[in-house]
This record gives structure tokens, sequence and C-alpha cells, in this order.
């Protein structure tokens, strides 16, 4: 039997799916010591697991790196790589929104002069070319984007929202929702024909969790 590779999102992403794998009988003692190894292994299993960079997981579950990932819908919309998305895991809720100060409700209702800043230019696009049919001007972030607003920089932003309290102390409202989010399994389409078997009874024990 050959080994499934799990790579999962590093943080609380990461530390929540193995909570949830090990309920459901999936666990890896080596992930819990302090090593400096990169690959874990429970042999009994056959199965290895890695911690990467929450936007490599796609990548590397689309080259067959990995079987299976565990990683943000955000990230899986972003990277819009070829995966088959299995399971919605239900934790790491938030909403995708555009936000800004309210006084640019009007402008992003009536104006095609808009500018947005946000660290997911892919999602924005989709979402103001294809959806809105607005042509904007998208300016790629990386730090804080409740900044831009502030600064002139954007008239508003598109980022991710948990609790609306960064929002709030800055000044900034939510203008509109673009979708729901939470972490998801991922599988490599190609590992879901030959392993289905392995990848469904993973899948299936998670979703009755």
């Amino acid at each position: 039997m050959r080994y499934l590779t799990i790579a999962l999102a590093k943080g609380r992403l990461a530390k929540k799916a193995m909570a949830m794998l090990e309920e459901i009988g999936i666990s890896c003692d080596e992930m819990k010591s302090d090593t400096r190894k990169l690959i874990f292994t429970n042999e009994e299993l056959k199965l290895k697991f890695f911690l990467a960079k929450a936007n490599d997981v796609p990548t590397y579950v689309e080259y067959g790196a990995a079987d299976i990932g565990v990683v943000g819908k955000d990230t899986i919309l972003e990277e819009k790589k070829n995966l088959y998305e299995l399971v919605d895991l239900g934790f790491g809720k938030c909403n995708m929104v555009v936000a800004g100060p309210e006084d640019a409700k009007e402008r992003l209702n009536n104006s095609n002069l808009i500018r947005v800043a946000t660290k997911y230019p892919n999602i924005a696009k989709d979402y103001f070319y294809n959806k809105k049919n607005k042509n904007v001007d998208i300016i790629k972030l990386n730090g804080s984007i409740e900044l831009a607003p502030l600064v002139g920089l954007s008239e508003v932003i598109v980022d991710i929202v948990e609790t609306g309290s960064t929002l709030k102390d800055n000044g900034l409202v939510i203008l509109e929702t673009i979708c729901p989010l939470s972490a998801r399994m991922v599988v490599n389409r190609v590992s879901l024909k030959m392993e289905g078997d392995r990848i469904n009874k993973i899948a299936e024990g998670l979703r009755g969790l």
C-alpha cells in the first residue's frame, strides 16, 4: 500500500485539522514533538503529513505532491488550481467582503473609476469584472489592507472579515459580501481515481463530525 500524503496550511488551520483527524482515528505523534523535520509519518496507516504556506497547498495538491490538502476557501479561489474540493470542514468561518468608508457605497454603485486594494486580486477581479461587470483598478497589497482607503490609495478594499472589529476601529464598514469562507479538504484529481476508497473514507469521517 502506498503512502497517502496530506498537506496542511500552517498555523491554526493545521492544528484544527489534526484535531479533527484525531477524532476519526488518524493521528501523527511525530507532529507533536519539537522537531525540525518537514515530513511526518504514520507508518501504521501509511500516511505522510507536511505543513506548507497556505498559498502553496493548492499547488502541492494540483501537481500530486500531496494527495489531500486542508486550506481555506479564500486560498482555493485565489490560487485557481485544478483540484477537487471534497469537504467543507466547517471551521475558520469568515466572509470575503468589499469594505470601505460609508460614503464609498455610492461610488461603488455608480462609478467605474474606482480603485480596489486587496491581497486577493483574482477574487476581486472575478467579483468586479465577471459578477458586477465593472471595470475597476485593482491594487495588490500584502500588508494591512484597511490602511489603503484611509490614506487615499483606494476607495474600497476586498478582504477577509471575521468579526469586523478591525474595520470598525478604522471607520470602515462592509459594503458588499462576496462569499462565505471556511476550511476545506481538497484532493488531487488523479489521487481520487487511484485511491478513491481511502480518500473517501477520510472524507466521510470528517463529514460525520
